[in-house]
């Protein structure tokens, strides 16, 4: 049965411009290509040198927010799932809140203001993890650290070498509440891509029939 990953669910969460349609366009391309993704047993690796970053810096961004408010997070290992969702998040405080760690390419695309971090796509990330870990509140830490010398290339190093900043002045914090009523809507989209997923594996099925 397909479930939806937190990471991606903003793929299907968009409204399509019918209402006669459960699912909008680009939904739709998404969940095709899970569909190929299933029949021709195969999964589509994405990277780039800003996802590079942020999986090899996430240690020293945990560090960071540990450091600038004095708590001891650790990374969360656990992967959790329900009928319609699946993800791990990157810290779980029991009983308080989950937090995301984003570490940003460079002080350029380093979001300063909570109203600068706001991001759909971490959003409903962030509500799918609210319903897995049962909690009601979210937290975006984005967290500027140096990016890797082998990652910064061509790119002017004072953009990436950022320790001699205020630590506080490095992390940008964006906090949602949990909305049962916004739970409901990823229930009833992940059943809509459910639908549509089992259309577009029977059609290619049929098509490539001998």
């Amino acid at each position: 049965m397909l479930k939806i990953r937190c990471s991606s669910l903003s793929k299907i969460m968009t409204e399509p411009k019918s209402k006669t349609e459960k699912l909008s366009v680009g939904a739709k391309t998404y969940v095709e290509e899970l569909a190929k993704e299933f029949v021709y047993n195969f999964q589509r690796v994405v990277s780039s040198k800003e996802m590079e970053k942020g999986t090899l810096v996430e240690p020293h961004s945990i560090q960071l927010i540990n450091d600038v408010f004095f708590t001891s997070y650790v990374k969360n290992t656990e992967r959790r799932e329900n009928e319609w969702i699946t993800g791990e998040c990157d810290i779980w405080v029991p009983g308080v809140k989950i937090i995301d760690v984003k570490s940003p390419w460079s002080l350029a695309t380093f979001p300063a203001t909570a109203f600068a971090g706001d991001n759909k796509d971490y959003e409903w990330q962030g509500r799918g993890y609210m319903m897995l870990w049962n909690e009601n509140l979210f937290e975006v830490d984005y967290c500027m650290v140096n990016t890797p010398d082998e990652l910064i290339r061509f790119e002017d190093p004072s953009m990436h070498y950022v320790d001699q900043i205020d630590p506080s002045l490095r992390i940008t914090r964006v906090i949602y509440e949990r909305d049962l009523s916004l739970e409901d809507k990823i229930k009833e989209k992940v059943e809509a891509a459910r639908e549509y997923f089992n259309q577009v594996v029977e059609t290619i099925g049929l098509e490539h029939a001998a």
